[in-house]
């Protein structure tokens, strides 16, 4: 049985990119990309053209997997093209390569640990920590972690938090995010004026929206899923980070294209390396990382992966609101009860 450093050793006959298939998959994603935009565009009816949008949000997603494996330096490396394709693709989907470059390799280095940054990553408190916080702090925590805010990820996490928050803390270093918005600004603004409203609807804010739910979406439950576990910094391995922090996503075919075999997160945790294409290949070829926990695009699995909130450390598992609150409250509840006892018996109540 592979494990530790032997297991992330297999893997690497496998961050190796075949150049000309990682050139075929980013330029015929391109293609296809625009092409669909074209079609929302030129389509004779509108449920064409719904269609055509949808379809654009789902290719921005294989996109923007490819657009995260350049970023890791596991395929077009030290190509000025590439460079250039994925800068702007970057300021399209508004993650700018130094907001996105900073804060993922961050996530890689920390994914899991407890009381580190929650830079690139959702917060995750432990029940102690969730019943010491304000009555503040715990809205704005749940408040990241509802199902409504991951859905408007758009919004939240790319408007406000990859672009707005980024260069309000550090303009100088975070100056494309500015880019980003202005341009993203711009471009709605000339398709409303020369297209109208339904255009602008079909063309930016459906695609993108969409390309952001299911991104933001992914992201969170790759990490938050039942039986993930977290560590202290002391306990924190990085083998075992990405086996048993990082989700086995199971999805159809068709997803799985779409996503760019992303599911398979705890390969791409164990060795960030190896480019999306590959990823079947080393799951099919080292049945140890067949054993991860699974996940999936279900109903079932997507409310179970959003009902978990806070890290009990004693029960060493997610879990759900419920809980955190009983749990914050029974060191106050116990207390209560003695207290209780001791005046009874003070009343003779109670022998």
């Amino acid at each position: 049985m592979l494990a530790g450093k032997q297991l992330i050793l297999a893997t690497k006959p496998y961050a190796q990119e075949q150049r000309a298939l990682s050139w075929w998959y980013t330029i015929s994603t391109l293609g296809l990309l625009m092409a669909s935009l074209a079609a929302t565009m030129m389509m004779p009816f509108l449920w064409l053209r719904i269609a055509c949008s949808v379809l654009s949000g789902l290719l921005i997603v294989r996109m923007f997997v490819i657009y995260h494996d350049y970023q890791h330096h596991s395929i077009l490396r030290n190509s000025v093209i590439a460079e250039g394709i994925m800068t702007v693709f970057g300021i399209y989907i508004l993650a700018p390569s130094s907001i996105w470059k900073r804060s993922h390799d961050y996530h890689h280095q920390h994914n899991s640990k407890l009381y580190s940054a929650s830079i690139g990553s959702y917060p995750v408190a432990t029940t102690k920590k969730f019943a010491a916080m304000s009555r503040r702090e715990r809205a704005m925590y749940l408040f990241t972690r509802h199902p409504l805010t991951i859905l408007f990820g758009y919004l939240f996490m790319f408007i406000i938090g990859m672009c707005i928050n980024s260069f309000v803390v550090s303009p100088r270093r975070h100056y494309d995010a500015l880019i980003a918005l202005l341009v993203h600004v711009a471009v709605s603004a000339t398709v409303v004026v020369l297209a109208g409203w339904i255009a602008w609807v079909l063309l930016i804010l459906v695609p993108i929206f969409i390309a952001c739910a299911i991104g933001t979406y992914l992201f969170y439950a790759q990490h938050n899923f039942p039986g993930v576990i977290f560590n202290t910094k002391e306990d924190w391995c990085y083998d075992e980070a990405a086996m048993l922090s990082s989700s086995h996503m199971v999805m159809n075919p068709v997803m799985a294209w779409f996503t760019g075999n992303i599911g398979l997160h705890h390969i791409h945790h164990l060795n960030a390396r190896i480019p999306f294409y590959r990823l079947p290949e080393v799951l099919n070829n080292i049945p140890e990382l067949q054993a991860a926990t699974t996940t999936s695009l279900r109903w079932k699995d997507i409310r179970a992966c959003l009902k978990l909130k806070v890290w009990d450390p004693e029960l060493q598992m997610m879990t759900g609101l419920k809980a955190a609150r009983r749990n914050g409250e029974t060191g106050g509840m116990e207390s209560a009860r003695l207290l209780k006892q001791v005046i009874w018996r003070l009343k003779g109540k109670i022998s």
